[in-house]
């Protein structure tokens, strides 16, 4: 890799981050809204660097250049001379640079470095998705005891907007059973099992991706779409099993209307 390749790296991935945190909002994919000054202020300061890398390696490069123009200039005819007495060294230079070339190493490294602008390359054009039903699917429902206890009343009116886990929550833990008579309203993406139950998902995450736990709710009431679909459902909690217990995870809701929806900015709740 040539002089300018670390630059052209650093310079690759400042300007994916930029472009997922400062020109999109597709970081959300990945993080929470809040870390969004952390990842324009990385982003920047890499392209930054990248800048001074290549002027350093610039000025580093005219100095050899210069160098090698002085060392020319006095041993020179010096040089023809040894060369011509024996025949060896010129020789030996010779299969010195063929050396070099069969492997194909520039001055500074070899050439297959490069390689390595491929992986900032696809982070730039082509960024993750978020996460989805595979992810969901790799968790199991871990749902001990919390304590069953009563919840804050909801709003007033129907449907009532719920996030899935705020739903799940009440459904599985709530005494007073404050979702009971209430038209409630959820979004989030498609979920099967192999059975062909199906749940409206979502994940939550506390900080980014990588910490991302499930929520959902069992459909029932209408056709599955397909997997990965993001959908609106509108109906009303079917009680299962004993509060607190492992018959009431996962919540049930008897759907009496179903939306498609494009996927949210945020794709995730916060835990």
């Amino acid at each position: 890799m040539r002089r300018s390749g670390p630059a052209v790296l650093l310079a690759l991935v400042g300007a994916a981050i930029l472009r997922v945190s400062l020109f999109s909002e597709l970081y959300l994919r990945y993080v929470q809204a809040g870390l969004r000054p952390y990842l324009v202020v990385s982003g920047a300061a890499l392209v930054l660097l990248a800048v001074a890398v290549a002027g350093v390696s610039r000025g580093a490069a005219v100095h050899e250049a210069e160098g090698h123009e002085g060392g020319d200039g006095d041993g020179h005819e010096g040089g023809d001379g040894g060369g011509d007495g024996d025949g060896h060294e010129g020789a030996g230079d010779h299969a010195g640079h063929s050396h070099s070339d069969t492997h194909g190493h520039g001055p500074a490294g070899p050439r297959v470095a490069w390689f390595l602008t491929l992986p900032a390359l696809a982070l730039l054009f082509f960024p993750p998705p978020a996460l989805g039903s595979y992810s969901a699917e790799r968790e199991a429902a871990q749902r001990a005891a919390q304590g069953v206890g009563t919840f804050p009343a909801l709003p007033s009116g129907n449907p009532v907007d719920l996030a899935l886990e705020e739903f799940g929550s009440r459904a599985v833990y709530d005494s007073g059973r404050s979702l009971k008579g209430r038209t409630v309203r959820l979004t989030g993406f498609v979920t099967r099992d192999g059975d062909g139950t199906w749940y409206v998902t979502r994940l939550l995450v506390a900080c980014c991706a990588a910490d991302a736990t499930t929520a959902k709710a069992e459909v029932r009431g209408v056709e599955a779409p397909p997997v990965d679909t993001w959908v609106t459902v509108t109906g009303t909690w079917h009680p299962e099993g004993e509060l607190g217990s492992t018959e009431a995870w996962p919540p049930v809701v008897d759907v009496t209307s179903l939306r498609r929806v494009r996927q949210p900015d945020n794709p995730y709740e916060k835990r």
